[in-house]
């Protein structure tokens, strides 16, 4: 099964701000024991490349590692170089796009209105992200997957247990969760690693609904 085919079917990938080479690890056993196993550590994170090594080396088996926040192509080959299978960017950027595409990655750029998301499928992407997505709503969602329904969209921004499947209802194929899911600096004890296992757990289940 394809990366992108991977992540559609899953539907969840979880954003992680502010991990470090420590925690890492920890935190993708956690949410792969949930259920979660695509996820995007966030670019600004102080020593982004030697956590994505890391999290490569001892669970990429296991675990779909991407890198998020990227926000241009100088960034994107250093996240490519250190083992991210994807990139996803707050923005669309469309030297960003042509790198990915040389080096054959999988690119979801940030997109709001649909002249943004048209020029983006113009440059090769398979899917966006519409962001940000509380901004707007569902519906704003739906009414840009009618002219355009060969959009495939991950949306990002505010997304929680009680709204997600309203954004997957309305046509998306995937959601970003952030800290609603994850938040890296609280995760200080193994108590608290088995609760993110829980709350992984409570959105793989949500997603069943459907």
């Amino acid at each position: 099964m394809s990366l992108i085919d991977e992540i559609k079917e899953n539907k969840i990938v979880a954003v992680i701000r502010k991990a470090n080479e420590e925690n890492i690890v920890p935190i993708l056993e956690a949410l792969a024991k949930g259920g979660v196993t695509s996820v995007e550590i966030t670019a600004e994170t102080p020593n982004v490349t030697r956590i994505i090594e890391t999290a490569v080396k001892h669970i990429g088996d296991q675990v779909n590692i991407g890198a998020g926040t990227v926000l241009d192509p100088e960034t994107a080959r250093q996240v490519i170089m250190a083992g991210a299978t994807f990139i996803v960017s707050p923005t669309l950027n469309l030297e960003t796009m042509t790198l990915t595409n040389r080096y054959g990655v999988l690119n979801i750029p940030g997109v709001l209105t649909p002249t943004e998301i048209q020029t983006a499928y113009e440059h090769g992407a398979q899917m966006v992200k519409v962001f940000p997505a509380d901004a707007f709503g569902p519906n704003y969602v739906k009414n840009i997957l009618g002219p355009l329904p060969h959009v495939q969209a991950m949306v990002t921004g505010g997304i929680t247990l009680d709204n997600m499947n309203e954004y997957l209802s309305k046509g998306c194929k995937a959601v970003g969760i952030g800290s609603n899911l994850v938040n890296a600096a609280s995760l200080n004890s193994e108590d608290d690693y088995k609760q993110l296992t829980e709350r992984a757990k409570q959105y793989v289940a949500k997603v069943t609904e459907l």
